[in-house]
């Protein structure tokens, strides 16, 4: 349990987890992991039957990777000590760990939610929303995606190596369960109003932005990648389209302004590409995303070397489109041009141009960021 001032209710906690576990002959044990309490939270856990773990560094996450860390279970549960989980529930979390799961997360929509218990934004907004969005990005099989009771093998959470320290955590450990192919659960358990008389630690908007920006960082493919190709194949069939002669649509002509907009795309989608996958070489060799087959197959084939034949030769395609362009500037005596005309040679020349710079010094950049390190 992590705890930051629950004097209200952390006894009560305590006892409702000593007694379940007695009551199904569950060896076992209550930690307290304290966040720098000043109710005397620390004195009630003991006094209780708690075995208290005094954690400096603050936030959430801190409190509970140092309780994680001290127990020395096969099976750990992680719960919140306001009173609001129902610790009689344990056996339903440990029946689905003996029986091979690695996390077994309760559902609080399945279970029952109380009067007042969780806020209607929280209820039929926010966890609903980031729950889709789990399942989305991550193929997470959790229907409820921030329950705060929640089981898991001690030797999977290990093999997890969560970094986050505050909220976030909750959200890190299903995303990394689902991306190591870690076998969830779900049990249906009830959530009812907190016994304390304060309010919660949990800042509705600033914590939900949170969990919504460490889902979104952790999925460069969501975030950066599919975006990016979207607009690549956008800006390129536009061009394509464009680039022979302005095109009717219903009452408009679409000509080289359009065009313009459309070369914009292919770069803003080229870079928001190289961003993805940047970002995903970053998060793979520091450790915060496992290694992904499917991505080292193509960087087997994408190298250095692959990526600067690319860049050159989209270098040398733009010089051969402006060299010709000049070439039919001096058939005019190098007097004026037909502006429209020759914008449908200058903005191919100067995307390949840019897109070739931009490939040939990125490929560098990838192979700094993909070095490994000791």
């Amino acid at each position: 349990m992590p705890c930051l001032n629950e004097a209200e209710t952390l006894a009560i906690c305590v006892d409702k987890a000593l007694a379940a576990l007695r009551a199904n002959n569950i060896a076992g044990e209550v930690i307290v992991a304290d966040n720098g309490s000043t109710d005397g939270s620390q004195a009630i856990a003991q006094q209780h039957g708690a075995l208290v773990i005094p954690v400096p560094v603050r936030g959430y996450g801190a409190a509970l990777s140092a309780g994680i860390q001290a127990s020395r279970g096969t099976y750990v549960l992680m719960a919140d000590a306001d009173d609001s989980y129902e610790f009689a529930h344990i056996p339903r979390f440990l029946s689905e760990l003996r029986g091979g799961a690695d996390l077994v997360m309760g559902n609080r929509f399945q279970g029952g939610i109380g009067p007042k218990a969780m806020p209607p934004l929280h209820r039929y907004l926010g966890n609903p929303v980031l729950s889709v969005l789990g399942r989305l990005l991550f193929h997470a099989p959790v229907g409820d995606f921030h329950c705060g009771i929640r089981g898991f093998r001690k030797d999977a959470y290990e093999r997890l190596g969560l970094r986050t320290t505050g909220m976030e955590f909750a959200s890190e450990m299903v995303v990394k369960a689902s991306l190591l192919g870690q076998k969830i659960s779900e049990v249906p358990t009830t959530l009812k109003k907190d016994g304390r008389s304060r309010p919660p630690h949990l800042r509705t908007w600033r914590d939900g932005w949170r969990h919504l920006r460490f889902l979104l960082m952790y999925s460069p493919r969501w975030l950066f990648l599919f975006p990016g190709l979207a607009l690549m194949i956008l800006g390129l069939g536009l061009m394509a389209w464009l680039l022979p002669a302005e095109r009717p649509l219903g009452r408009v002509n679409l000509g080289v302004d359009t065009l313009a907009y459309a070369a914009a795309a292919v770069l803003l989608g080229f870079q928001l590409v190289f961003f993805g996958v940047a970002a995903k070489v970053f998060a793979v060799t520091e450790g915060l995303l496992p290694e992904d087959e499917s991505f080292d197959r193509w960087f087997r084939y994408i190298t250095l070397e692959t990526g600067l034949i690319v860049g050159v030769l989209l270098l040398l395609a733009g010089v051969c489109i402006a060299i010709s362009s000049v070439m039919a500037w001096s058939h005019t005596g190098y007097g004026p041009l037909p502006p429209v005309q020759m914008m449908r040679r200058t903005l191919p020349a100067m995307l390949c141009l840019m897109l070739g710079t931009e490939v040939c010094f990125g490929s560098f950049f990838l192979s700094l960021l993909g070095l490994k390190r000791r």
